[in-house]
């Protein structure tokens, strides 16, 4: 079983998977390396590709009620209940996310960034108590001060199932997919489908924002 989970994440010395991205936990990496000529290849690739994908892109977009009237009528797609504990986990995470880059004022001093001062084990439990804590403190933000309007959808396949999550208010989508590897690029494919119907604006286009470079990264996948 393969799951793959799509999102703007950048790598960092230090990753938490915690509070913003899913249950509470923390990876430490060692020091950077050069990359190596296989690396290098890869990446002369993936910007080739990306090139390529930019040139077919055209200018059209879709609403996120159209996006998911599409996800049900072409793939039989079917939201999760608000009440799922999955559904829960996932709107408290999006819902730290986004205070912390819209109105992180709200959070006061938990909106910094907590600092890991060592990495033994004293400094990562209190690290991870300071995650813990800003999570918490988001969870207790109310609807009116905060509010959110956000739907998960699932496609399920034979051999997988692929996840979109949309939080109409701030223009937030995401997709996760997982399966048997050989399901792997059907998914992909309705990955890029959906956010190709999605769509970019000419201005996205012109200005390349960031719902343009995410269109182009995902088509370069």
């Amino acid at each position: 079983m393969v799951r793959v989970r799509k999102n703007k994440k950048n790598a960092a010395a230090i990753s938490v998977i915690g509070g913003a991205d899913g249950p509470t936990s923390i990876f430490i990496a060692g020091k950077s390396k050069k990359k190596s000529v296989i690396e290098r290849i890869q990446r002369r690739r993936y910007l080739r590709k990306k090139k390529k994908a930019a040139a077919s892109i055209h200018a059209g977009t879709h609403t996120f009620e159209e996006v998911a009237l599409y996800l049900k009528k072409k793939y039989g797609a079917v939201e999760k209940p608000r009440d799922s504990v999955s559904y829960q986990e996932e709107y408290n995470c999006v819902k730290e996310s986004l205070i912390l880059r819209y109105r992180p004022k709200l959070l006061g001093e938990l909106a910094e960034f907590p600092d890991l001062k060592g990495r033994d084990k004293a400094s990562i439990l209190e690290f991870l108590r300071q995650t813990e804590a800003r999570s918490k403190a988001a969870q207790a933000i109310s609807n009116e001060q905060f509010p959110l309007d956000f739907h998960i959808y699932r496609i399920s396949t034979k051999k997988g199932m692929i996840e979109f999550s949309m939080e109409r208010r701030w223009g937030l989508i995401s997709c996760s997919y997982s399966g048997k590897k050989e399901e792997m690029k059907k998914l992909n494919a309705i990955y890029k489908d959906v956010y190709l119907y999605y769509g970019v604006s000419e201005e996205d286009i012109r200005n390349q924002t960031e719902r343009y470079q995410e269109l182009v990264s995902v088509l370069a996948n």
